[in-house]
Order: C-alpha cells, then sequence, then structure tokens
C-alpha cells in the first residue's frame, strides 16, 4: 500500500508573531491566543491538547487530552492516576503539551514538570462533571484490557443501579494534574515556510527569557 502526500500544499497567511507585540510573561500570551481561538466559529473543543509522556517501556507516547484550568501557575488536565499515562508521570513527570488550532495556523508547545493537584481541588472538579462521566471514572479502569465492551456497559448499569440517589464520591485514583512549565513555545505558521517561533524559557530567578528560534 502507498499513497504519495507530497503534493499538499497551504500557504499560511492569516498572521504574524512579533517580538514587539507580546508580554514578558507567556501564560498572558496564551490568554491572548485562547481567547481567539474561542473566537472561531469553526473552532471544536479549542482545549483539546496533546499529552507526550515517557512510558515504563521506554518509548514516548502522545494522546489527546481536554485542559480544564490555565492559570499563571501552569496547565491541568485530569485522568485516572493508574492509566499509563499516570503511571509515566508518576515514573517521570517531564511531560510535553502541545496545543494544534489549524483555524488560526497556531501551535503552542509546552515542556514542563507534572504534579499531583490538591485533593479537595479534584474533588471540586469531580462533583462538577455530568453523573455519566463521574460514574464512568469509576467503570474504568483506565488502559487496562477489557474482553469486550458489553463488559463495560454491564459494570455501568450495575453502578447505576447502586448509586441511584445516592453521592459518586471521587475515585482516589482519579484527579488532576498541574503541567508547570518550563519552557513555552508559540508558533505561527508565516508564507514560504518562514514560520515565526518564539520561545520562553524559564530562568533561575523566575523571569523569561523570550528568543526567536529558525523555522
Amino acid at each position: 500500500m502507498q499513497k504519495d502526500l507530497s503534493n499538499y500544499r497551504k500557504s499560511y497567511e492569516k498572521s504574524a508573531l512579533s517580538e514587539t507585540s507580546i508580554s514578558d510573561n507567556p501564560m498572558e500570551l496564551f490568554q491572548k491566543w485562547f481567547h481567539e481561538i474561542e473566537a472561531t466559529e469553526s473552532n471544536d473543543e479549542p482545549n483539546a491538547v496533546t499529552v507526550s509522556t515517557i512510558g515504563l517501556d521506554g518509548y514516548p507516547k502522545n494522546r489527546v487530552v481536554l485542559m480544564k484550568k490555565y492559570t499563571y501557575e501552569g496547565f491541568i488536565f485530569y485522568t485516572n492516576y493508574q492509566s499509563e499515562k499516570g503511571k509515566a508521570i508518576a515514573n517521570n513527570p517531564a511531560v510535553c503539551l502541545s496545543f494544534f488550532w489549524p483555524n488560526l495556523e497556531r501551535q503552542v508547545i509546552i515542556k514542563g514538570k507534572a504534579e499531583k493537584i490538591a485533593e479537595n481541588l479534584s474533588d471540586g472538579y469531580f462533583e462538577s462533571r455530568p453523573r455519566g462521566s463521574r460514574l464512568g471514572a469509576i467503570v474504568s479502569n483506565q488502559s487496562e484490557t477489557v474482553s469486550s465492551r458489553e463488559v463495560l456497559e454491564e459494570k455501568l448499569r450495575k453502578l447505576e443501579a447502586e448509586y441511584e440517589g445516592k453521592e459518586i464520591e471521587r475515585p482516589k485514583n482519579w484527579g488532576g494534574y498541574l503541567v508547570r512549565p518550563s519552557s513555552i513555545e508559540f508558533w505561527q505558521g508565516r508564507p514560504n515556510r518562514l514560520h515565526d517561533r518564539i520561545r520562553y524559557e524559564l530562568q533561575e530567578d523566575y523571569n523569561w527569557k523570550i528568543e526567536r528560534l529558525q523555522p
């Protein structure tokens, strides 16, 4: 099987990224970009982010999750702590996050360390989830094998009956991670493949060093 994709072409011409138009803090630029992508009508799930970890087998692995919060401290997402990504983070907390917003021809690439957030914060987010999503977090032993989908659906039916009229508490193996960034790169597509790349790197004095990278 073979398919030649070499004729796929696109000229990136929607915007530019200049050192004269950015903040000293990358989280402020991230917020500006995020608000702009939220405002585009055709974008679906702008908070979708690729999380890259180094697995216990030594291989990198990427998967898309949904970022649920960002602050000056960093980026928060939620998962099962016993999942493949959770075990990878426990072994090596160095991760990479990558946002891709094709509608505005932009990427943001974040390197940092992931750490569990406080339990009360995970409790609060878990309580905000739809009831079915809360039960789903209990049903699934994330990343473990299962013989069929019917097994999961039967477990869900039993839990629905068990928890009818009851509160659903957050399982202790489920919660949030905060990724504290050490490097944030903003990529803006430009014509002739001369893309704009601005990288912020955190220094020992907690200021950010700003550099332009060649495309």
